[in-house]
């Protein structure tokens, strides 16, 4: 399953307007269950929220993979951002995250749900694209990069 199967424009946000950990993951969330009535965003919200109370999903190297399951999710979806000056987010290294991708689905989705955790994490072990990603302009170069790298 590729990235871009999963992220649309209309989920991507460059830059992101968040300022701190808590306001990001609200962002995220709402960019990810666009459509969907406020209930499922704040539950949607409260997933994400409590899978990062166990351990920071800033993994390091500016990059941070918030993630959560919800019933209110019928499928997979990905939200992604940039922020340029970077976010507190208490990651793994100390540093602060810039690039951000969400992954929220329901329980039924587990595998796919760690596959799509993975394939993020190996992506983004490129410097190259890292750094490509922390200075995109849009969301559609955003994109068209992430489609790139995935081609690779």
């Amino acid at each position: 399953m590729l990235l871009t199967e999963l992220l649309t424009a209309e989920r991507v946000r460059v830059p992101l307007s968040s300022r701190s950990k808590d306001e990001v993951l609200r962002e995220l969330v709402e960019l990810a269950t666009r459509g969907h009535p406020p209930d499922d965003v704040e539950a949607a919200l409260a997933a994400v929220r409590e899978r990062e109370q166990l351990l920071s999903t800033g993994i390091g190297a500016g990059v941070a993979i918030p993630h959560g399951k919800t019933p209110v999710i019928d499928q997979l979806v990905l939200a992604a951002g940039v922020t340029a000056p970077g976010i507190e987010f208490d990651a793994l290294d100390g540093e602060p995250v810039q690039l951000f991708f969400l992954v929220l689905g329901p329980e039924s989705a587990a595998g796919a749900h760690v596959k799509v955790l993975s394939r993020i994490s190996r992506l983004l072990r490129r410097e190259p694209l890292r750094q490509a990603l922390r200075t995109v302009g849009s969301e559609a170069d955003f994109l068209r990069i992430v489609r790139a790298s995935e081609a690779v």
